[in-house]
């Protein structure tokens, strides 16, 4: 006799697949605006996208992550409810996906202060999300925001 009873229905697919678009305007106008920032600081990056898995529940929503081009992420899922409820914690949410995808799949720091070559942080900043360098925590080294999530081009 095996010790374990068998299914009674198949296991429901559990493959991540790209976010069609349109059906997180937040997040994805949010995810423009951190392209732009990688495509300043890694050209040689595809941009990074929204990849969702489906939940065993029917009635819950699809887990959605940022994932960097190649389709992998790392990190929690996004908060659908920073999604319905206020657009300014959406924006930091993505952010901070973002950067989390990107450093452990690229395994680097991004992005990198061009000032100091070191690694950045997401912060809010007069409502509004910028890039905040610490300025390495030596002596006679200000910390200093950088510029403002999304214009790093032109910082």
């Amino acid at each position: 006799m095996h010790p374990f009873p068998p299914r009674r229905r198949p296991l429901p697919d559990f493959d991540p697949r790209p976010v069609p678009p349109g059906t997180y305007p937040l997040w994805e106008e949010a995810l423009a605006v951190v392209n732009r920032d990688l495509a300043a600081t890694l050209p040689e990056q595809g941009e990074l996208r929204l990849m969702a898995l489906p939940r065993p529940e029917e009635d819950e929503p699809d887990q959605v992550y940022v994932a960097v081009a190649d389709g992998t992420w790392h990190g929690n899922p996004l908060d659908h409810d920073f999604d319905r409820d206020d657009p300014a914690d959406a924006f930091a949410d993505v952010v901070d996906a973002a950067q989390e995808s990107v450093v452990e799949r690229l395994w680097q720091a991004w992005p990198l202060c061009a000032e100091h070559g070191l690694g950045m942080h997401p912060r809010e900043v007069d409502d509004r999300m910028v890039w905040w360098c610490a300025g390495g925590g030596r002596a006679g080294v200000q910390a200093h925001l950088r510029a403002a999530v999304g214009e790093l081009g032109g910082a």
